[in-house]
């Protein structure tokens, strides 16, 4: 007797899973597509996306980082491991601005794909020129925004105040 209702009893618990599963299937199937994009789509003027920046522009704070926190950064810094630091954004393709330890001191670079250094686009080989540099930074500077500072500086929209190295990011850090 158990011989023929145990096979019945699992036959019947397969057609009831493949059953359920080719239902929901098929109801997925007959709604359609998701609409894509899955959020809505900013049709800006460049006039307004100027003003979007220029307002974030405004928004960013024009006080120092200060000697103590640019030695902290510094100390910080080399007792990462060569190759490490501060890394803020860990995602697909550019993550801004990162502080990396290399053999001959810390570069300021892009970030790549989470993890992947770029060209430097300045280097300290010590304390002292790091500490006067990162002392006198700000948000703003640091943003791309203030043509004073030629290392931060940038007329690229896109790349102004994207991802870059903000005082909130290096207290993080530290």
């Amino acid at each position: 007797m158990a011989g023929i209702i145990i096979p019945i009893v699992c036959y019947a618990i397969i057609f009831y899973v493949v059953g359920t599963i080719s239902w929901s299937l098929w109801k997925q199937r007959k709604k359609g597509p998701p609409a894509w994009p899955p959020y809505p789509l900013i049709n800006a003027t460049e006039e307004e996306m100027d003003r979007r920046r220029a307002e974030v522009r405004d928004m960013l704070s024009h006080k120092a980082l200060g000697a103590e926190r640019a030695r902290r950064l510094w100390g910080k810094l080399q007792r990462a491991e060569i190759g490490g630091g501060l890394i803020h954004e860990f995602h697909r393709d550019f993550c801004g601005h990162g502080l990396i330890r290399t053999q001959a001191g810390i570069i300021l670079c892009d970030i790549q794909d989470g993890h992947f250094p770029g060209p430097a686009i300045a280097t300290w080989d010590n304390e002292r020129e790091f500490v006067d540099f990162f002392a006198r930074q700000s948000d703003f500077t640091m943003s791309g925004w203030e043509p004073a500072e030629p290392v931060f500086f940038t007329e690229d929209k896109w790349y102004r105040n994207n991802q870059r190295l903000r005082a909130e990011i290096i207290d993080r850090f530290l």
